[in-house]
């Protein structure tokens, strides 16, 4: 199961609806701030009967557990075993959800169910799509239900789902699921799907080597500067770069855009330095005498002045319209 936003609430209510006698792990990927505390484990063994721990790179998986990833690394499956890898990041994050699908449904094929519950953008989207071609099933909260309905919609929109439900539904539809019988999966594991999945749990083999999935896309990546491979997954178009870090589009876009403003605060931090010292030079040119030069510094001030106004005013702008864009969400989720 993955989530954001939201979704600390949205996972307590789901492990409440589950069974002691669950035949089947659990595995939980929330974002996470890189350097704070995790308390989820101790949140979901609270909400449910079920046990939930941050597990231990190389834990065997046991049913009636419920596996939560640790803040920074990625939680991952392996058959028979947890995998904790401190991987490139997804779509900004570590832990992300995209890996932990992958993952899944490279190690159990048609025995692995996806859910994406509520949270901003779209991570999770090409995990669980990989989940489906594996045959795997999809369950996505209604984005009606959402507190923060981006990664449940782009789910759907992009991938689709095989049961759309509130989250009051969810567990049932788990239980159900992982009561009922699955063919054995015969198909082979599809090249991409291992070499991105090595590439989050650090394998030497999939990061050292030459070959790189997708093709050169002719952007870079906003983390290392590197190029970025454009992978087509039908629907879903996403980029990786040469050392792993992952993108959706709406992930690319968002930390492009955080780039653009980062330059523009530097840039008008500059010319502010720059008209102080234009300034300052003009005073010590005047007290010596040379008010024509003084003249010319202080033409220099005026001129850094007015465009860190104008790169000021863009900042503004940029605010405003983040803030109305927060605004329209608060709405649809009142809704």
């Amino acid at each position: 199961m993955g989530g954001s936003a939201g979704a600390v609430e949205g996972m307590s209510q789901i492990v409440a609806g589950l069974p002691a006698g669950l035949p089947a792990a659990v595995f939980v990927v929330v974002h996470f701030p890189a350097y704070s505390t995790s308390v989820l484990p101790r949140i979901l063994t609270r909400a449910g009967p079920l046990r939930a721990v941050h597990p231990r790179d190389g834990d065997p998986i046991e049913h009636g557990t419920i596996y939560v990833a640790p803040p920074d690394h990625h939680l991952l499956v392996e058959e028979g075993r947890v995998r904790v890898a401190r991987g490139p990041r997804e779509n900004g994050h570590r832990p992300a959800v995209d890996p932990l699908f992958r993952s899944a449904a490279r190690a159990y094929g048609a025995r692995v169910t996806g859910v994406v519950i509520s949270g901003n953008l779209d991570d999770g989207t090409a995990g669980l799509g990989a989940v489906r071609a594996r045959g795997g099933a999809a369950i996505v909260q209604d984005p009606e239900d959402a507190l923060h309905p981006g990664m449940p919609s782009s789910a759907l929109n992009m991938v689709g789902a095989d049961r759309i439900l509130p989250l009051d539904q969810i567990a049932a539809a788990l239980v159900e699921l992982a009561t009922t019988p699955v063919p054995p999966q015969e198909a082979p594991v599809p090249h991409r799907l291992d070499t991105e999945t090595g590439i989050a749990g650090m394998d030497p083999a999939a990061l050292q080597g030459d070959e790189r999935p997708g093709e050169p896309s002719g952007y870079s990546c906003p983390e290392c500067h590197g190029s970025l491979f454009e992978i087509d997954e039908g629907h879903v178009k996403r980029f990786r770069c040469r050392v792993g870090h992952a993108y959706s589009v709406e992930a690319l876009l968002a930390h492009q855009g955080d780039a653009v403003e980062s330059a523009l605060w530097t840039a008008m931090m500059a010319l502010k330095e720059r008209a102080a010292l234009s300034r300052k030079m003009a005073d010590r040119l005047r007290e010596r005498g040379g008010a024509r030069s003084a003249e010319r510094f202080e033409q220099q001030a005026g001129e850094a002045d007015v465009r860190a106004g104008i790169i000021q005013d863009v900042l503004r702008n940029l605010g405003l319209a983040a803030g109305q864009e927060a605004e329209r969400t608060l709405e649809r989720a009142g809704d």
